[in-house]
């Protein structure tokens, strides 16, 4: 049956099919100006081009002084620890005086605060992830007929360095290593759906069987707990049917995409350290298979991490790294900042205007990738020099399709953070109402951020 369900979805997709050693084959059309409607915006049978969404994270947030620009609206000045937004100021919003705020729970430092702006929820203890990260929340939406739900990396060299988790228990490991990172993306498991030819992963199909067997035991299992149970359950199962769905995809002929190549193998891994060289050159490489990635539609989902909260990124011909820059160098008295801490946040800044120039050198439809791409970037503090809340800065890239406006300084007058999250969210089809807890729970959109 499920062969005869095949064959009958790759006739909807008018490709000629076939067998060959047991799996179904299919030879399609060649790449069309008739897959895309008039004026690039979306398929010739109407199917819209996909929205993707993205994070990026960089920690010990900034200097005010040479961070925030003073111009609210367009055409906003560009300080000099923000100056390598220069080539993406109009795709880029700049966030600033918006805050988490931890109510009765402690500062955990360098957790508290990302943790508030990725999931509404102040933290109580380090290990406390109290609820999904909104990349996960928005996967739900659009991940689900992908390769890949969602992709997660580091260019620290460390696996740990991840800000993606389904829960306290679940955490979306972060890759590290590009040779691995390409390997898992144009390996053997890759479909390319540009070839002439399609045959189906039989592991795949063995994955697919396997995973209905199971689902046709969870109506019974269901009928036998309490509701609460069910309720977990319920979400447990969904998960599994929306790898169910993954898997149906992979067995169908992937439709052509005009911007899907597969890019060149990286022969060597950079090597290990945290010298600014090395994580710049690192997530240049994890970036550049990153955006193919979602070129292809392997993914709709990505999660990019410069460095670890405490960040422990090294500058050649200084003694101490970032993090302990910031607590132990001294306000330069003329400059009125720290001048090396400082030094650290423009290289983290130039790598940030690297990942949104990486989706917007890709052209899509009458557009760029980045035109249907949300990247959101957050730290985890304000200041670098005290670690404090008030204020952690938060860059948004990309239209969303036309949703959402670009080249704007938004001042977030003190509000709660969240907000923006919360606006994301909505934008990307989330069906909650509010977001967040206590002091950091809204339901109050940033209206000057929407299209």
């Amino acid at each position: 049956m499920r062969g005869k369900r095949l064959l009958k979805e790759l006739s909807r997709r008018r490709v000629l099919k076939g067998m060959l050693e047991g799996g179904a084959v299919a030879v399609a059309l060649p790449l069309l100006d008739c897959f895309l409607n008039d004026n690039g915006t979306a398929f010739a049978s109407g199917e819209p081009i996909p929205l993707r969404f993205g994070t990026w994270f960089w920690g010990l947030g900034m200097a005010e002084k040479v961070f925030l620009p003073k111009t609210i609206g367009p055409n906003y000045e560009l300080p000099p620890e923000i100056a390598a937004l220069a080539p993406v100021r109009d795709f880029v919003n700049v966030y600033t005086h918006f805050n988490a705020f931890r109510d009765a729970a402690p500062n955990l430092c360098h957790y508290t605060g990302w943790v508030i702006l990725r999931t509404g929820v102040a933290p109580t203890t380090g290990g406390d992830l109290p609820d999904e990260t909104i990349d996960v929340t928005i996967a739900r939406k659009v991940g689900r007929t992908t390769r890949f739900k969602s992709l997660t990396a580091s260019a620290t060299g460390d696996v740990r360095n991840s800000f993606s988790y389904e829960n306290a228990n679940s955490i979306n490991a972060a890759e590290w290593s590009p040779v691995n990172f390409y390997v898992k993306l144009f390996g053997p498991g890759y479909q390319d759906p540009n070839a002439s030819t399609f045959r189906p992963d039989p592991r795949v199909m063995v994955r697919k069987s396997a995973l209905t067997g199971v689902l046709d035991q969870t109506r019974q299992l269901e009928r036998t707990v309490g509701a609460d149970d069910r309720v977990r359950l319920d979400q447990y199962f969904s998960d599994i049917r929306g790898l169910e769905q993954q898997f149906d995809e992979q067995l169908t002929k992937p439709k052509p995409i005009a911007i899907c190549h597969r890019v060149d193998a990286p022969k060597d891994d950079p090597p290990q350290g945290e010298d600014t060289e090395l994580v710049a050159l690192r997530h240049r490489m994890m970036t550049d298979l990153m955006v193919m990635a979602v070129a292809c539609d392997q993914t709709r989902v990505v999660n990019m991490g410069y460095s670890a909260g405490f960040a422990a990124t090294i500058k050649a011909g200084y003694e101490k790294p970032h993090h302990t820059c910031t607590h132990e160098e001294g306000v330069d008295p003329q400059l009125g900042y720290q001048p090396t801490a400082s030094w650290f946040t423009r290289r983290a800044m130039e790598s940030w205007s690297s990942f949104v120039q990486a989706f917007a050198k890709v052209k899509e439809g009458n557009g760029t990738l980045l035109d249907n791409c949300l990247l959101y970037a957050n730290s985890d503090t304000a200041s670098a020099r005290i670690h404090s809340l008030e204020g952690i800065p938060i860059f948004t890239a990309g239209r969303a399709g036309g949703r959402i406006k670009s080249g704007l300084h938004i001042d977030g007058g003190g509000t709660a953070g969240t907000r923006i999250g919360f606006t994301i969210m909505k934008v990307f089809g989330a069906d909650a109402t509010e977001w967040g807890t206590n002091s950091n729970k809204t339901s109050q959109e940033v209206s000057e951020m929407l299209g």
